[in-house]
């Protein structure tokens, strides 16, 4: 790929295009796109018109840009995510009959939680998270059990970096986190009340494939809710999708 004058090449441009896109954000114009992606007005014009003839882009009537069917379509095949989400979605309705709150499932991405799937009630309270959104690892119940089980030198990276909070209650000392993940791996969950929202609880599980952890499984309960019922009913849902994980593809 040929790269700027700046020296980042093609694909690091048209990443950084579809970057400009959020949960939030769903929709904007070509000029705002060039701002947020930090490139010239012409190359992100030429970029987007590019992605859009391709697919992977959209244009409205009013020449507004969101993302693309094509991009969809071409990020589910052979997913892992998928296969992820296909497995415990079962598992998460039946934690969701009994909870009637937030189930969600998440992964670690890029030193983040990403989230894949959310259930809510419509009489469910707060929960900022959305699916294909992220929160940090150290701020919230599915961060925390994805990172006390990621490789030590992920864990490490976390907790000599800046620890920003997301609400007062947020664990924001290295000292005190590292001594919370040891606490969840011995425990094999963890109940992290105001980390995200002081009005709520998160509960969280690892679920495995293969012995190895690789996504959280989490409710959000109401502040006052006590936990233990969610924790059983996390780690039965847990373990179940573990074994559908193991059936062949």
């Amino acid at each position: 790929m040929a790269n700027s004058r700046s020296g980042d090449s093609m694909t690091e441009r048209i990443v950084r295009v579809l970057d400009t896109f959020t949960t939030e954000r769903t929709i904007q114009t070509a000029t705002e796109i060039a701002e947020r992606a930090g490139l010239p007005s012409s190359t992100a014009h030429r970029i987007v018109g590019d992605l859009v003839t391709a697919g992977l882009l959209e244009r409205d009537e009013e020449m507004r840009i969101r993302l693309g069917m094509r991009l969809w379509e071409l990020a589910l095949r052979g997913s892992t995510a998928l296969r992820l989400r296909q497995a415990a979605l079962p598992h998460m309705e039946r934690v969701q009959a009994l909870i009637r709150e937030h189930t969600q499932l998440a992964v670690l991405e890029h030193e983040e939680a990403l989230f894949l799937e959310r259930l809510s009630h419509p009489d469910a309270g707060a929960n900022i998270t959305r699916v294909a959104g992220r929160l940090p690892l150290h701020a919230s119940s599915s961060g925390l059990v994805l990172l006390a089980h990621a490789d030590p030198e992920v864990r490490m990276h976390v907790l000599s970096g800046p620890l920003r909070a997301v609400s007062p209650e947020t664990v924001t000392d290295a000292e005190t986190l590292g001594a919370q993940l040891t606490s969840i791996r011995r425990r094999g969950y963890v109940v992290a009340p105001g980390s995200v929202e002081a009005v709520s609880t998160g509960v969280a599980v690892p679920v495995r494939d293969h012995g190895e952890v690789i996504a959280a499984l989490s409710v959000i309960l109401p502040r006052d809710t006590a936990p233990t019922p969610a924790i059983n009913a996390l780690i039965g849902a847990a373990r179940a999708i573990e074994q559908d994980l193991r059936q062949p593809h």
